[in-house]
């Protein structure tokens, strides 16, 4: 038998690995991943648009020297099924390297450790016209050209990683530099959540900071832990003596929220849309608003979540990809979910509709009535029974029926369907004073001709919409 060595072209290799499918902010939150790996408390991610565009991103890490630096340079580094570190963020040995070049066609890494500093750096156009691993290590004169060089040599050690050339981001944009400016902001959301527990210092994760040109960033908590949420039991699912750790949240109803609180929990794509389960690794957050189909997503699940925190010692059961941005749970632990989904879509559903029970229970008197027809539809009617339509005359209510004909024909419904499924707060800003319903009661009461029946409108009113919030108003007129 004949065994023959097939290394990979250089060239080829590396352009087709730019294609996996990183996004800007995909492709930071990497970079990222390896400067907490290297226990950095500050990032710095600098941005300039103008001339010779370029991304730098440096940390506080423990740096690297030539030796580690040269591999951490290595398209696979390391050995996925290698056993890791509790606060390792990486899994193949690629991110680094597939993340960069993914956005730009040259990328310099220079890092700073015990008082030396080295740099390397990949060039694409370069690699072509040596067809092979091409690995350019930089001399004192070319680290000083590279842009914030100096700025690393103030501090102790740290690592900066620099992308330039940045042909991928200016593909299709006919004004770049105004453009970098909108992709920044779609970054700072990102890494807002996808590290929001180390932005935060939560118990057990060393905390970091992280700015982007200066202006640091705040944690997205995506379940309002200090909003009165309700919390179900936490649940433990072991698998090969690791354990995951499936906490349920329910957020408050909309009505609860404010405007900033509504717009950080749905972003751009509304409550609907994130939903579901938010599966941590290492506390660091690589998928969310999905249910993996144990579940569909509705209008009256909108407000459950799930967080999963799994250990990186289980990634080979996840099917992580290199970009940590799809991960799909075992079968073992789908079973665990399905009965834990199940009671948190109720407790959701619960909450949402609570306001609907309310309007419509029948130990109440209400304005409005809701039926359900025959052939399955719903139908709101305005309640003719309602007191304050009982105590008009005859030549009244045969103008007002009319009137409320026309009310029932024109609730808009489609509209209010619309708003209350976009994640916008209906309210209903008039709220009624002892003033304002003073004179209705005067006229209720003016028609009953006895104490029996003076009680007996006091009874009713006690039970019927609005007068059943200050029921003492009622004592007066007895």
């Amino acid at each position: 038998m004949e065994i023959l060595s097939l290394p990979p072209n250089a060239p080829i290799l590396m352009e087709a690995t730019r294609a996996i499918g990183y996004s800007l902010e995909t492709a930071l939150a990497d970079i990222i991943d390896n400067s907490i790996t290297a226990d950095a408390t500050k990032i710095d991610i600098l941005f300039f648009p103008m001339g010779s565009p370029y991304v730098a991103i440096t940390d506080n890490g423990h740096g690297m020297d030539q030796e580690e630096l040269i591999n951490a340079m290595r398209y696979g580094s390391k050995n996925p099924l290698d056993t890791r570190t509790t606060n390792d963020l990486g899994r193949f040995g690629l991110g680094m390297k597939t993340a960069s070049m993914s956005q730009c066609r040259k990328l310099s890494v220079v890092s700073l450790k015990d008082e030396i500093v080295t740099g390397a750096q990949w060039d694409l156009d370069f690699i072509a016209t040596t067809n092979d691993w091409s690995l350019k290590l930089l001399d004192n004169d070319e680290l000083q050209a590279l842009p914030h060089f100096s700025e690393l040599l103030n501090g102790g050690n740290g690592t900066m990683v620099i992308w330039q050339e940045l042909d991928r981001l200016k593909v299709g944009e006919l004004n770049f530099n105004e453009n970098m400016g909108k992709y920044m902001d779609r970054v700072r959301d990102h890494l807002s959540l996808v590290f929001h527990r180390y932005l935060s210092g939560e118990v057990g994760v060393k905390k970091i900071q992280i700015s982007i040109n200066k202006v640091y960033l705040e944690s997205i908590d995506p379940f309002l832990s200090g909003k009165s949420t309700q919390v179900m039991d936490e649940e433990n699912v072991v698998i090969n003596g690791q354990k995951i750790v499936v906490r349920p949240y329910t957020l408050p109803h909309i009505s609860m929220l404010s405007q900033a609180e509504i717009k950080m929990l749905g972003g751009d794509e509304g409550l609907r849309k994130l939903q579901g389960f938010y599966i941590y690794r290492n506390k660091r957050l690589l998928v969310w608003g999905t249910w993996f189909r144990l579940m569909r997503q509705g209008e009256l699940s909108k407000l459950a979540r799930v967080r999963v925190d799994i250990p990186n010692s289980l990634d080979y059961l996840w099917t992580l990809d290199i970009k940590k941005s799809v991960a799909i749970p075992p079968e073992i632990v789908r079973k665990n979910l399905a009965p834990i989904v199940e009671k948190l879509a109720g407790s959701s559903k619960r909450t949402w509709t609570y306001r609907g029970k309310k309007e419509t229970e029948d130990s109440k008197i209400h304005i409005w009535d809701r039926f359900r027809t025959r052939e399955g539809g719903i139908v709101y009617e305005i309640n003719r029974g309602y007191p304050l339509i009982e105590a008009m005359n005859k030549s009244e209510k045969d103008v007002v029926e009319q009137l409320l004909i026309q009310i029932e024909l024109g609730l808009p419904l489609n509209q209010l369907y619309v708003d209350l499924t976009s994640d916008e707060r209906v309210l209903n800003e008039k709220v009624l004073t002892k003033t304002d319903l003073l004179p209705m009661l005067n006229q209720m009461f003016s028609g009953c001709s006895s104490d029996q029946e003076r009680r007996e409108m006091a009874e009713r009113l006690s039970i019927t919409e609005p007068f059943d919030q200050n029921p003492e108003w009622l004592y007066e007129f007895l």
